[in-house]
Formats: C-alpha cells, sequence, structure tokens
C-alpha cells in the first residue's frame, strides 16, 4: 500500500508514494517498508527509537515533534489517534463494514455483552464478541489478553469478524481503549453505559477522569443508552447530545423492568416500554443481573430485534463464566464464584445473594497488588454491609506482599461488628469456607471469576481455577 493511501490526509507527506509493508508501534515488529509510529507509553517512549528503525528499514516514522528525520518523519498532533486512524485503513476499514454494539462503564459489561450476543446469534445475526474473558467470532474462541485489544490487533480481529461473515460486533469498550485510541476511527451505532464506580485509579487520575474516559465513547456513537440507576448514569444522559435513551430498575425510563422476583435459580420481571409490559423469566439470579438484562434487551430492541425473539432468547441464556456463576458441590449449601472486584460489584453481588439466603452468607475476597490501593478498605466495607462472615484472602498480589495489602483491606473493617478470618493463601482459604460451610449456607467467591489462573511477584502467573479448588476442597472432606 502506498504511503499516501495509507495516510488517507490525515498527516502530510513528501514520500506519498513509498511502497509501505506493515503498520506497527512495536520496535521488534519493524522490517523493510515499515511504517513506524511512535507511542509514547507508561514505560517505553518510541520516539526514542525513531532514528533506529529507519536504520532498520523502516521506510517512515510518524512522531509527534521535529526528531531531524527530513523527509521521513510525519509529523501529527497525536500519534496514537493517527496510528488508530492507519490501522484501520490498513485492513481495509472493517469498522465501517460491520455493526458495532459497544458497551461501557465499571459493571456488567461483560453479562450485558454476552447476552447481546446470544440474542443476535439466536436470532439468526452472526456477532462477533470482544470482551474480558474472551473474543468470539459466531461460536469460535479467540483468546484475549486485554478488555479492549491493542489496536492493530483490534483492527485485525475486525477484519477477520467481517471475512468470516460476522453482521455485528458487540464489545466492552474499556476506559484504556477510549483514552489510548485502540478502537481507531470506529463508530458504534448503540453505545450503552452501565455505571461508574471506584475502578482502575491507578491510571486514572480521580473519578472525573475516569468518567471523562468513559464519556468518550459517546462522541462516536448514533444511540446512547444510559443507566439512569447510576448518578454518572444520569450526568451522562444530561450531557450527550447523540439521540438517548434510559433504562432503569427502579424507576420509568424508556426501557425499564418492573414486578422484580428474585430466587436462587434466577428470577422474573416485567420489561416495559412504550407503556406495554412483557414477562421475563431469566435462569441468571441477581438484581444487578435484571439490570443487565434489561440493558442488553434494549440495545436488541434498538437494533431492530423482535422483541418477542428476544425474551425467548434471554429466556434461554445459562449465564456468564465467573458471573455470579454457581459452582456445583452436590452439598447442603451453594459456592458461588463472581468476578466482583470493585466496592461496587461486591456490594451488589451480595446483596442480590443475601435475599435468597437461608443460612449464613460467606464472602471470601482480596484485592490485586500494584493496582488502587485506595478502594482496598471500601472492598471491606462493602463486603461487611451484606455478609455474615468474611474470609479475607489474596488475589493476584503481583510485586506486593500479600500480607500488606491485607493489613490494607483490614483497615476497611476497623469498627464494624462483622467476623472476619484472614486465610493468606487463596486456596487454603477456599478449603477453609467449604469446611466450616452448614446447611443453607452460601459461599461467594469474590475477585478471580473467569479468571484460572494467580498472578504472582515477576508477573509469575501460576495455574489457578477456581472451580478446581472447589472440587479438590470437598474431595479432601470426604
Amino acid at each position: 500500500m502506498k504511503l499516501y493511501e495509507l495516510l488517507e490526509n490525515n498527516a502530510e507527506t513528501a514520500i506519498g508514494d513509498t511502497e509501505i509493508t506493515s503498520v506497527t508501534d512495536n520496535t521488534a515488529e519493524v522490517r523493510e517498508g515499515s511504517l513506524f509510529v511512535c507511542v509514547k507509553g507508561q514505560k517505553f517512549d518510541g520516539h526514542s527509537a525513531a532514528a533506529e528503525m529507519l536504520e532498520k528499514g523502516a521506510a517512515a516514522v510518524v512522531c509527534e515533534h521535529d526528531l531531524g528525520l527530513g523527509d521521513r518523519q510525519i509529523i501529527t498532533d497525536n500519534s496514537r489517534k493517527l496510528y488508530g486512524k492507519l490501522c484501520a485503513a490498513w485492513f481495509g476499514h472493517p469498522e465501517r463494514k460491520i455493526k458495532m454494539i459497544g458497551v461501557t462503564g465499571t459493571n456488567g459489561k461483560t453479562t450485558i455483552t454476552n447476552v447481546i450476543k446470544h440474542i443476535l446469534m439466536n436470532t439468526g445475526h452472526k456477532t462477533g464478541l470482544i470482551g474480558t474473558i474472551q473474543n468470539e467470532i459466531g461460536d469460535e474462541i479467540v483468546p484475549t489478553e486485554n478488555t479492549t485489544p491493542k489496536t492493530h490487533e483490534f483492527m485485525a480481529l475486525l477484519d477477520r469478524m467481517v471475512r468470516e461473515g460476522c453482521e455485528y460486533v458487540v464489545m466492552e469498550v474499556s476506559s484504556f481503549g477510549l483514552v489510548q485510541n485502540r478502537i481507531g476511527s470506529s463508530w458504534f451505532g448503540i453505545a450503552l453505559f452501565t455505571n461508574l464506580t471506584q475502578d482502575h485509579l491507578d491510571y486514572h487520575k480521580d473519578m472525573e477522569d475516569y468518567y471523562q474516559a468513559k464519556k468518550m465513547l459517546f462522541d462516536i456513537c448514533d444511540t446512547a443508552i444510559c443507566n439512569i440507576d447510576d448518578d454518572y448514569g444520569r450526568r451522562l444522559y444530561g450531557e450527550i447530545g447523540c439521540e438517548k435513551q434510559t433504562f432503569s430498575t427502579k424507576e420509568n425510563a424508556t426501557f425499564y423492568a418492573d414486578g422484580i422476583k428474585l430466587k436462587a435459580s434466577g428470577s422474573s420481571f416485567w420489561f416495559c416500554n412504550e407503556g406495554k409490559s412483557h414477562f421475563v423469566k431469566t435462569r441468571i439470579p441477581g438484581m444487578f443481573n435484571v439490570s443487565n438484562l434489561t440493558a442488553a434487551m434494549a440495545a436488541c430492541l434498538k437494533a431492530g430485534i423482535p422483541l418477542d425473539k428476544i425474551i425467548t432468547a434471554v429466556e434461554s441464556y445459562g449465564g456468564v463464566k465467573g458471573r455470579c456463576e454457581v459452582i456445583p458441590t452436590d452439598r447442603d449449601f451453594t459456592v458461588i464464584c463472581d468476578y466482583a472486584h470493585t466496592p461496587d460489584a461486591i456490594e451488589n453481588v451480595l446483596k442480590s445473594v443475601k435475599e435468597y439466603v437461608s443460612g449464613r452468607l460467606i464472602c471470601l475476597f482480596g484485592c490485586g497488588g500494584d493496582r488502587d490501593a485506595a478502594k482496598r478498605p471500601k472492598m471491606a466495607q462493602a463486603a461487611a454491609k451484606y455478609a455474615d462472615l468474611l474470609i479475607v484472602t489474596s488475589d493476584n498480589p503481583r510485586n506486593e506482599e500479600p500480607e500488606a495489602i491485607i493489613r490494607d483491606i483490614l483497615i476497611g473493617l476497623e469498627g464494624s461488628s462483622v467476623k472476619y478470618e484472614v486465610v493468606t493463601d487463596r486456596r487454603e482459604a477456599i478449603h477453609y469456607a467449604l469446611k466450616i460451610a452448614e446447611k443453607g449456607d452460601i459461599i461467594v467467591l469474590a475477585g478471580k471469576g473467569h479468571e484460572d489462573y494467580q498472578i504472582l511477584a515477576g508477573g509469575k502467573h501460576i495455574h489457578f481455577d477456581e472451580r478446581e479448588v472447589v472440587a479438590e476442597g470437598l474431595k479432601l472432606l470426604g
């Protein structure tokens, strides 16, 4: 591809007829004829390697200031942003050939995107999924490392989805993906906002910065659907200028749930829209999942899917791995695995479970190392609101001492009357929870969800699947 074709008038160059063989921001991937984009990251600034990349064979470099490289430098005010556009152009703009539905917010993204995909697939629309647990192309699973893939990987994935006949892609759009322009020149037909609670403040300066990052999605969409049960959702609805609709489980909205009934085996509610109510029965439990389902149904209705077919698909949906997932025990107590790793998420899942537990509610949780330390005591405070017993343990300690993380967590329990135990090793903690469980108790294993690993010092990953650990613990009990 010629350089001028790739740039699409987004930047100027004197060597537009140069043939480009690849586009990358990774120094290790530069080869003869590459266009190298200088991106400044947290640990490495690509500008420092620009001259070396030209020596390595790059045809030109994109940079944000004059590097003294003559005609072979292309200067732009935002190299990340231009890189997104270059990747889109390189793959022939797949984002223009597929209908895009984006979901952003702190909690609920994974469930909502999975439900939307399930509905679309069940109604005859081949759909791609980009999310936290995995990426999917129709029924094919594609492993992932990031909620929003890196720029080149993202466009390559969209291109593959288009080539394999996907009509839609539904994706979790992270704040990182938006701020770092990973989604290039994508435009979303429907963008959905779930909620905003404390998370990722190790990356964002504060909650306002986090909110503004999420808000970026609603500058690149046709229709926004906002959760007005959330304060930030209400604020967003008032600030954006695109077509906008609302959803709620507490009050009248464009789409809302009424007559909600919760049980351990699932829930039922009336889905209300345009003055009409439609009965829905689902196999996934929890009030927060009623909200998630309402949002997903709203998005599919806006996409033109008939409501009766939406309801049929929802009623056949079995849930997402690691999202309020019941782990089989064949005992007289219940074990639930959930990804809840923020104060709001852990409060939501425990509040929902509390409504149908007949015995004690036991919550096992920890907090990740090298991440937002300020939320640690808040996690404890949130868990203490509804749990009868807390088991405080580790969760991806990374380069921090697990005991130090736990000390931060316990600060949140000062003055609380809730009973708690500290078992630092997570495997031992799960085994302990199983050992003390009594008839009617529900054990919530919070934080890991779909993850099947623990991250230790130096980034070392060890296999750790809580389903296996539970089975192992039950076997030890006999």
